[in-house]
């Protein structure tokens, strides 16, 4: 059976700092096409990746090792990952470390893994949540965030060309 994680046993074995974290959609397996989400904490190279993939379980935890046995075993490549910072990191790390004791009941659509993600960071005070709940569309840039990027660049270029602000 392909390697998906490891179940948190007791509580305190992690030490869970949702000071960092990060989104991070993977590809999907067989007809997945959505892809799947996890949530990353901690720095960039030793993040603990947690996330939710069972009909009904409790949701599991992955060191970076693991996490890179995890996309290899599954076949699976890393789409995005988008990094942030919550208002309220203790609260997020504590509302995962319950989450991690309980059962998750997958709802495929509904309360899936995008859902997983999104209640950690709100409850983080954070106000990342995707506009879908398919992965590989949920962690792309808004049209908004698209627009910001280009007239940015747009601004650089004109000053570039003519050694003043455009706007």
């Amino acid at each position: 059976m392909a390697y998906d994680g490891e179940t948190l046993m007791a509580s305190g074995l992690l030490k869970i700092d949702c000071s960092k974290i990060a989104v991070v959609a993977v590809s999907g397996a067989g007809p997945n096409v959505c892809g799947h989400l996890l949530l990353g904490t901690g720095t960039p190279g030793d993040m603990i990746y947690f996330h939710v993939a069972v009909v009904k379980g409790q949701p599991k935890y992955m060191t970076e090792s693991g996490y890179r046995r995890y996309l290899k075993d599954n076949g699976k490549t890393e789409l995005k990952r988008r990094y942030l910072t919550l208002p309220d990191p203790r609260s997020a790390d504590l509302y995962l470390e319950g989450l991690m004791a309980g059962t998750w009941y997958w709802g495929v659509l509904p309360n899936n893994c995008v859902a997983f993600v999104e209640e950690v960071i709100a409850a983080g005070g954070g106000t990342w949540s995707s506009y879908s709940n398919c992965p590989s569309v949920a962690i792309q840039d808004s049209i908004g965030v698209k627009a910001t990027r280009f007239m940015s660049q747009l601004e650089s270029e004109i000053y570039r060309m003519y050694g003043v602000p455009a706007f």
